[in-house]
């Protein structure tokens, strides 16, 4: 099982552990918390359905401690009573849960998985319960009063007498608590779960809805508009508070024609749904088909109450999918190529270089002073400083360049088709000088500069990953020499 799929009931024990349970002994109490540590381990997988070995597995952890548990008991007990009738009851009582364990566990031929897991988790908080605040605390409480000085029998007699009265009292309304606490925290974390899986189906039928390809709406049973999700508002170039009160027969052409409505409602009447194909629309001689599934949603009366609209059309899948492949090698934010397209770019730059034998200069920009912005206007100013620069730095390109945005104020610059080593020089002073010009973010003035590394192909004859390193390596340089300049890569000073 996933360890994401506890959340809320993770934190949900069926044996939480109390201060009253403390022996003050120590290595006795660490261990006692182990023991319900492993308890509420097995309840909460028994409670999230996991598989029979799972469970069988934490089963046998939980076994195999608490015999380890009762040897670390027996083992001070008999120091302290050798023989004594305390430590012979005491063993005897071990001895009676194991057995009693053993005869939960094979009952498993006879009833379920699930049975004998929820009768093993009642008899262990009510049994651990009661052994811990009866008989080990009494035992604790005898050893501390021999270590105090006392015999074993005037021991056993305070021992005996702190555990009447008060004590008594508080034992049996602990006691009383952890009686029903197993069945009724299993069952809340039971519903907490159901709950959370209808809250999972409803965020996926949320995600279908926003997210999917197909247009759909959801219609009144008088086939009035009450939502669209962003394909279909695509679809009709309407917003969807444009949408919402349209008659389907207002904005799709096959609904105006009473022959095929007619056989829509017969089929809906019968079935609940209809689908088909139909004319969205006709243009000249030209049909635009879809796909229509239109199903009914119907209240616990049996009265239709809505009506789903899927419309598949596949000129908007294909519009669609080219959107998803530019929002794939682009940069949300800008809509510059991101690096994945960098590279390709890069890469045939870098063979149309070589064919054409010119220059091409690889150029990494850094923006100087763009943290201030973001801290002193806001992260949301940032973002349109970003979108401004990238329009500039656009405005500037000629035919076969590139600019790419590499990741925060980092943009990556190919200039090709450079015929002498030197052309890049009036290209990036002419961009240095764009960026330094002010710019207007609201009532606010902001003003950055840039710091830019380049090197030149093939003077530079590097593989293109390394090449990006370089241009990376002469930009530090270039911030470190006093920002808003160009330093060249020159491979003796900077490696």
């Amino acid at each position: 099982m996933n360890e994401t799929d506890f959340h809320m009931t993770n934190d949900i024990d069926i044996f939480p552990w109390n201060k009253n349970f403390d022996t003050g002994i120590e290595i006795i109490d660490e261990q006692h918390k182990k023991l319900l540590e492993l308890v509420n381990l097995l309840a909460k997988h028994f409670v999230h359905q996991s598989d029979t070995l799972t469970l069988n597995t934490i089963f046998k952890q939980l076994t195999d401690y608490t015999i380890y548990h009762f040897q670390t008991e027996e083992a001070i007990w008999h120091e302290f009573f050798p023989g004594d009738e305390l430590e012979i009851k005491h063993k005897a009582t071990h001895s009676n849960f194991i057995a009693e364990i053993s005869r939960l566990k094979n009952e498993e031929g006879d009833v379920s998985t699930e049975q004998v897991i929820e009768d093993v988790l009642s008899f262990l908080t009510q049994w651990l319960a009661f052994h811990i605040l009866d008989n080990d605390k009494r035992m604790a409480k005898t050893i501390k009063s021999m270590q105090n000085g006392a015999t074993l029998e005037e021991a056993k007699h305070l021992s005996e007498y702190e555990m009447t009265g008060a004590m008594k009292v508080l034992i049996e309304t602990v006691l009383s608590m952890y009686d029903s606490i197993c069945s009724r925290t299993v069952q809340l974390m039971k519903e907490i779960l159901e709950r959370q899986k209808i809250e999972v189906k409803q965020r996926l039928s949320s995600s279908v809805f926003e997210n999917t390809l197909d247009a759909i709406c959801i219609t009144d049973k008088n086939l009035n508009i009450i939502e669209a999700n962003p394909s279909f508002c695509r679809a009709k170039q309407l917003s969807s508070d444009d949408l919402i009160g349209l008659n389907l027969a207002d904005i799709k052409i096959a609904f105006k024609n009473e022959s095929l409505l007619e056989i829509i409602r017969r089929e809906l009447e019968q079935c609940g749904y209809w689908s088909g194909e139909i004319h969205a629309q006709i243009t000249g001689n030209e049909r635009n088909e879809e796909w229509l599934t239109l199903s009914s949603v119907k209240n616990e009366l049996g009265g239709v109450t809505n009506y789903v609209a899927v419309f598949s059309n596949v000129a908007n899948l294909l519009e669609l999918k080219n959107e998803l492949e530019h929002h794939a090698y682009h940069d949300a934010l800008t809509g510059l190529p991101n690096r994945i397209l960098l590279a390709d770019r890069l890469k045939l730059a870098l063979a149309h270089t070589e064919r054409n034998k010119t220059y091409l200069a690889i150029c990494y920009l850094d923006l100087d002073g763009f943290k201030a912005v973001n801290d002193t206007l806001g992260h949301a100013a940032g973002d349109e400083l970003l979108k401004e620069v990238a329009r500039r730095f656009s405005k500037l390109l000629r035919a076969n360049d590139t600019v790419a945005r590499f990741g925060g104020d980092e943009f990556v610059i190919l200039f090709g088709d450079l015929h002498k080593p030197d052309d890049y020089q009036g290209l990036l002073d002419r961009l240095l000088s764009s960026v330094k010009q002010p710019i207007q973010i609201g009532d606010e003035e902001a003003h950055v500069s840039a710091s830019i590394g380049v090197t030149l192909y093939p003077l530079d004859k590097s593989l293109p990953e390394v090449l990006l390193e370089h241009a990376d390596l002469a930009m530090y340089h270039a911030k470190q020499t006093g920002k808003s300049k160009y330093v060249r890569f020159d491979m003796n000073s900077m490696l």
